[in-house]
């Protein structure tokens, strides 16, 4: 795609100037676009911050956004259950769920692909069997549906509620309330597009309560328990009532600092999904699972209470 930028599109970012121009372009797009060389002016790489001057041509190979084909790769999986219908997983933090505009290897999608030999396909070529996901920080039990028609039941039960989900989380400081429900929607951030915010912002209900299961010093473990599943949604309410997740860079920005002043870098959230309970979409029978804290977590504990 060949565009010519007007005198009237002088000093627009060209990030924008894409955006008006390309139909149903995001700015995630064009990130990506710009990462694989596939945007050029004058036939010279540039920024998406990169400021039009007026008369430029720009070139757009939009190929860079056509979904690359998902193979099988031989990735560690540990398998709680597993029948014709679903299985549960632990996923490990540090693993994307499924590709996207980041990573197109080495995703938890391409451990499902080689361990299972079927899997659902409603989500697409590139979420086969995903009917939930983690954040890449993220630990703890998953759901993979192996056909189409237990994965249309278990987002069914996803969305009215009848799936339980536990997290255990660390978080700074001490909650106000040793147990809560955070009734706040999310949404996203008015002015970062990459995160989301809570409160005032037009965003979708969401649902989080709280047990404090012990204090310490400066920190609390928590177990946590959501009825939505919103994007970043527990890290989100938990940074918005001022105990954001230990290992949170995003929305526990400076408590992070402070933390890897006194205990080093993390490279993952405390936050891991340690339980779920839900009735088998075929047979309708009672299911449930435990995934203990991970040894670095536990590690970490320790180090806290000592």
């Amino acid at each position: 795609m060949r565009l010519l930028a007007g005198p009237d599109d002088r000093g627009l970012r060209l990030d924008v100037f894409l955006t008006q121009r390309i139909e149903n372009i995001t700015r995630s797009q064009i990130q990506l676009l710009n990462r694989a060389g596939a945007i050029r002016i004058a036939g010279r790489e540039n920024k998406a911050g990169y400021r039009l001057r007026g008369g430029e041509t720009i070139e757009v190979d939009l190929r860079a956004l056509e979904p690359k084909p998902v193979t099988p790769e031989q990735i560690p999986l540990q398998v709680y259950f597993e029948d014709r219908d679903l299985a549960v997983i632990e996923k490990p933090a540090g693993l994307v769920v499924h590709p996207g505009s980041g990573p197109n290897t080495k995703t938890i999608v391409h451990g499902l692909l080689f361990h299972f030999q079927t899997l659902s396909d409603i989500g697409g070529d590139s979420r086969p069997g995903i009917v939930h996901r983690l954040d890449k920080k993220t630990s703890g039990l998953l759901i993979v549906a192996k056909n189409n028609v237990a994965h249309a039941r278990l987002s069914r039960a996803f969305s009215d509620r009848q799936v339980q989900k536990n997290y255990t989380a660390l978080v700074h400081g001490r909650p106000a309330e040793a147990d809560r429900v955070l009734e706040m929607p999310v949404g996203r951030h008015p002015s970062v597009r990459t995160k989301m915010a809570a409160g005032n912002v037009r965003g979708r209900t969401a649902y989080t309560s709280y047990h404090v299961v012990k204090h310490f010093r400066n920190f609390s473990l928590l177990d946590v328990t959501i009825k939505t599943g919103r994007t970043h949604q527990i890290r989100v309410h938990l940074s918005a009532i001022g105990n954001p997740v230990v290992g949170d860079d995003v929305y526990g920005e400076r408590s992070y600092k402070e933390f890897t002043k006194n205990f080093g870098p993390l490279d993952r959230y405390f936050l891991h999904a340690s339980s779920l309970r839900f009735a088998h979409p075929v047979t309708g029978g009672p299911l449930e699972f435990h995934s203990p804290l991970p040894i670095e977590l536990q590690n970490l504990l320790n180090r806290i209470q000592s």
